[in-house]
Parts: structure tokens; C-alpha cells; sequence
């Protein structure tokens, strides 16, 4: 079964402008799939870094390079080759002296602060990126009222081979999976020696804290390390695109803000493989229940919002509260309150934040799919028809 991406036309606009497009996310959740799309529909070469027989193609770049013209370039893995991207620049400022300027390369990469940095200096004004997500609520085959694709994508989350999977017991095993692969194999190619089974303790207490604000030194007592080390597993965890720290939005002068990021596994499928939750009844009677379904509402709402959208989350020590602060552009301000039950009134804190942030439109999330106006300035929202408004 193929779930059409909304990213497909974007990077295919970004190949006509560009002359390099990076696309980075997590592994499996559908990049090298989107690029044989992008390259079907013209000349194209498809290269595996990972696979020895395609890097050693590229033991000479430049020769290898020329000898497939003007295709497209689909480079998978770019991050384990980070040598190519010098001679990559020779090649892309010399196709601009010939007046070939766009959509020469699509970059493929797994990991996001590594990536950038290794082609920071060498492809600077040369390349843009763009990060894939897993299947966001958009992208499901469902009407706007079918509550039950919604569950059973919050449940598996949205990696294709687990959201796609025959039952819930193959999602799981296809999960589970997926997390051994990344501890065992995936992170010690990185370059970082960490205890596989260490790493596993840790994205688990992740699990467990999802939604909560982070405090490192608990972290750090209860896995046996140090702060600054449990610090770099948080920071491995954020850099390959598997976990969000949410920061506090602003400063407001004169009131006491809380200082330390909100964490979130990303993909709430995974959440539920790390605390060995099998389907949904399992989650509902889970004590993640509020934390996971908060963490599925921001996830959405962040691959559905436009580009250089800037989110946080806003709490005072007096009790002023907003699950999540957008900013999109530089003059429209959004606060989205999340609740997982169908009693769609916010609280107190709610109206507290209100007053400190003046935003310019106020939603409160809920599961239900009806949009109704709760008082002044504040209306209750389903999860797509919001994500619906903000790709608009």
C-alpha cells in the first residue's frame, strides 16, 4: 500500500530552485521511498552509501559524476560519506559557470546536527533542507469524522512499515525491531560507544517521561551516570531526529518562568514499544496516556505548520499554562491548549497565559472533530482540521 506524501511536491519545487536538496529524517520513515518517486519521473541514479558496491562507484567522484550527465543525483546516507560534499561543491559551482544551476543532487541523510555540520562549510548557498516525518494525520486515508485511522495512527505511530502493518501484534514486532536496529547497529556506526542496553534504559525512561519537563539529573541518578553524560544520550537521541526537547517560549520580564524543556519521543509508536504496550487498550489504560497523546497533537501540528514556524511552551510558576506556543511568520502568534478528553473547556492556566502572551488566535485540541467557539477568542479544534488550517 502507497500513503501519497504531501512533501512530494515541495522537494520537487525546491530541485527546480536548488541545485542540492537535502532531505533529512529518521531511517524508514519513507525518504529513500519519496526519491524513487522524484527520480522515476526523469533521469535519475540512485546511490546507496551504505552499500559497498555504491560508494565504491564514487572512489572518484568527479570522474563518476560526469559520466551520468545531467540526471539526478540521489545520494542515500550522505552522512556516512561526509568526504563527498567538497568535491560536490567543485561540481555544482562548475554546472553554474555552464548555466546547469538546479536539481542536480537529493541528499539523503538520517541524522540532523551531523549532517549540517559536515556540509555547513562546503555546500553553504549551495543546498537547502528539509526534514520528512513520518506519516502525519494528513497524509492518512481518512475523512475528516474517522476517529478510529487517527487512533490507530496515534497507537502505531507513523513510520510506514509499522502504521502499515497487517495487525497490531506485526506493528509492535516491526517496532521493536526498529529500536534494536538503532542500538545495535545504527548508533555504533555514528561513531558514539555507548552499552547498547544503556542506551535503551534511557530512551525508555524517556518513554515514561514523555511530556514532562526534563530534569537531567534525575535521568543521570537513575541510569548510573553522570549529568553530562546522560546530556550527550539526550543530545545523540534529539540529533538523529527520535526525540524533541520543546523549549520554554520567551521571557516575560517580571514573571517566574519555568526554565527547562518539555521531552518527547517523537513518534508515539514508539513510546508504546518502549513501555511494551501491545494496542490501543493498553495505551488508554496506561498512566502515558495524557503525555502521549499530547506529544502525537504537537508532532502533528509542527509537520503540518509552514516552514521557520517557532514553537515552545509557556509556563510560570504562578500557573500559567500553553501546551504549545506557535509562532508563524513574524506577526502571528498561536496558543494551543491539548486535552485528550472530550470536556474541550481549558483551564485556568490557559487564561493566565492568555493574558501574559496576547495571542492572536487560541485553540484548544481534542478528540473530537467538532469546531466550536469556547468564549472569546478561543475555539475547540479536532487535531487535522487544525493541521489542515496551518498547511494552508
Amino acid at each position: 500500500m502507497m500513503i501519497p506524501r504531501r512533501a512530494l511536491p515541495l522537494i520537487q519545487g525546491l530541485l527546480e530552485r536548488h541545485p542540492a536538496v537535502g532531505l533529512l529524517g529518521p531511517r524508514q520513515c519513507g525518504k529513500t521511498t519519496l526519491a524513487h518517486e522524484i527520480g522515476d519521473g526523469r533521469p535519475s541514479v540512485y546511490l546507496d552509501l551504505e552499500s559497498p558496491a555504491d560508494l565504491g562507484k564514487l572512489a572518484d567522484p568527479e570522474l563518476y559524476l560526469a559520466t551520468v550527465g545531467d540526471s539526478l543525483v540521489i545520494l542515500d546516507e550522505v552522512q556516512r560519506a561526509p568526504e563527498l560534499f567538497r568535491p560536490l561543491r567543485g561540481i555544482i559551482d562548475r554546472d553554474r559557470r555552464e548555466g546547469r544551476q538546479t536539481g542536480r543532487f537529493l541528499l539523503l541523510g538520517s541524522a540532523s546536527i551531523d549532517l549540517l555540520q559536515q556540509s555547513a562549510e562546503s555546500l553553504v548557498g549551495r543546498i537547502v533542507y528539509h526534514e520528512l516525518t513520518p506519516f502525519d494525520v494528513l497524509e492518512l486515508q481518512e475523512t475528516a469524522d474517522d476517529a478510529k485511522a487517527r487512533d490507530k495512527h496515534w497507537s502505531r505511530g507513523g513510520f510506514p512499515g509499522s502504521f502499515l502493518a497487517r495487525d497490531d501484534a506485526a506493528s509492535l514486532e516491526w517496532r521493536q525491531g526498529f529500536i534494536r536496529t538503532y542500538l545495535e547497529r545504527d548508533i555504533p556506526q555514528l561513531g558514539p560507544r555507548i552499552p547498547a542496553e544503556t542506551l535503551r534504559r534511557f530512551w525508555t525512561m524517556l518513554a515514561h517521561l514523555q511530556g514532562s519537563l526534563l530534569n537531567v539529573a534525575r535521568i543521570a541518578q537513575g541510569l548510573g551516570v553522570s549529568g553530562q553524560t546522560a546530556a550527550r544520550y539526550l543530545d545523540l537521541l534529539v540529533d538523529l531526529l527520535l526525540v524533541r526537547r520543546l523549549t520554554p517560549w520567551g521571557s516575560n520580564v517580571g514573571k517566574r518562568m519555568v526554565k527547562s524543556p518539555k521531552v518527547f519521543v517523537r513518534d508515539t509508536g514508539l513510546v508504546h514499544a518502549l513501555l511494551g504496550l501491545r494496542s490501543l487498550d493498553d495505551l488508554l489504560g496506561h498512566p502515558v496516556v495524557g503525555g502521549s497523546w499530547e506529544g502525537y497533537v504537537i508532532e502533528n501540528l509542527l509537520a503540518a505548520a509552514p516552514p521557520a514556524t517557532e514553537a515552545g511552551f509557556y509556563r510560570t510558576t504562578a500557573g500559567a499554562e500553553v501546551d504549545l506556543v506557535l509562532a508563524i511568520g513574524p506577526k502571528r502568534l498561536l496558543a494551543v491548549e491539548i486535552k485528550r478528553s472530550l470536556d474541550a473547556r481549558p483551564s485556568k492556566g490557559f487564561h493566565l497565559a492568555r493574558e501574559d502572551l496576547k495571542p492572536d488566535a487560541c485553540f484548544v485540541v481534542y478528540p473530537g472533530t467538532e469546531r466550536f467557539p469556547l468564549g472569546p477568542g478561543i475555539e475547540a479544534i479536532g487535531l487535522r482540521e487544525l493541521c489542515e488550517l496551518l498547511s494552508r
